[in-house]
C-alpha cells in the first residue's frame, strides 16, 4: 500500500521551497523551450523534458 506524504508534517522551509518552485517553474519552461528552438542541442531537449516533467507534477500535486 503506497504512503501519501501529509504535506502539513512538512517544516516550513521544505513548504517555503516547494512554493518557489512551484512559482518559477512556469517561467523557466517557458525560457527554455524558447531556447530550445532558437539553439537546440542534446542537453536542451533534456532540460526542457525535466522542466516539463516538473511542471506536471506540480500541476497535478503528486508531490
Amino acid at each position: 500500500m503506497k504512503r501519501r506524504i501529509n504535506q502539513h508534517t512538512f517544516q516550513s522551509w521544505l513548504r517555503t521551497i516547494k512554493s518557489v518552485c512551484k512559482q518559477l517553474i512556469i517561467p523557466f519552461t517557458i525560457f527554455q523551450a524558447i531556447r530550445t528552438v532558437l539553439f537546440p542541442t542534446t542537453f536542451d531537449v533534456l532540460l526542457l523534458t525535466v522542466f516539463i516533467a516538473t511542471a506536471l507534477v506540480y500541476h497535478y500535486e503528486l508531490i
